[in-house]
């Protein structure tokens, strides 16, 4: 098993990136809240799942160890395979998926793209106490370039990678427009209030899988 890669993130694309160790390049599937930390040119330090099919080796990567676990565990409950379990955690931090699943919140679960009701209870079912509960693992982000806070960045480039994100996720390009409109004002908000002027593209995602959610 490839456990992390540490090496220059050679390239950066809506649902992954590329990232040079000892002159190799290797393609990470990641999540938008991921993407979003790795700086192109730099280096950068991920926890990383592999996943063997018959017609594909595919590389998952993570902000930090806790979201790899959390990844490959959540992929033991019936119907969820790695697509639907990293869509999982881009919408939700492994402690807020704990939550979720501990106060059986179906509601939350499903806005998830690809989880129904009748998913989100079979989650609930078989995830009940194997998740751990929330808090006990470290903080997401260790390891990564700028993980020490929020990792935004001026107006037109968050936007572009929360609506990147978003539509990789299935979301027509229109709905994430509109989406990402209405949580701005918020965001801006605690940006200038606590986050040094900057957006939090993770934080701008969930939120605008929520207001997704609900519509």
């Amino acid at each position: 098993m490839i456990a992390h890669l540490d090496g220059t993130v050679s390239a950066v694309a809506p649902d992954g990136a590329v990232i040079d160790v000892g002159g190799v390049g290797l393609l990470v599937q990641c999540t938008p809240g991921t993407l979003a930390r790795l700086r192109l040119g730099e280096r950068a330090r991920v926890a990383t799942s592999l996943v063997v099919r018959e017609d594909a080796l595919t590389l998952y990567g993570f902000a930090s160890e806790d979201e790899r676990g959390t990844f490959e565990l959540v992929q033991t409950a019936s119907g969820v395979g790695p697509r639907l379990a990293l869509a999982m955690l881009a919408v939700f931090t492994p402690d807020a998926l704990r939550r979720a699943v501990a106060a059986e919140d179906l509601a939350a679960l499903t806005t998830v793209p690809g989880i129904g009701r009748k998913g989100a209870q079979r989650i609930v079912l078989e995830l009940a106490g194997r998740l751990g509960s929330p808090g006990d693992a470290a903080q997401p982000g260790a390891g990564l370039p700028g993980s020490g806070g929020p990792a935004g960045g001026r107006l037109a480039p968050w936007r572009e990678q929360v609506r990147a994100g978003l539509v990789n996720l299935g979301w027509q390009a229109r709905d994430a427009d509109q989406a990402i409109t209405l949580v701005e004002p918020d965001l801006l908000a605690d940006a200038g209030a606590g986050g040094g002027g900057e957006v939090d593209v993770a934080v701008a995602l969930r939120a605008a899988l929520r207001v997704l959610g609900r519509t």
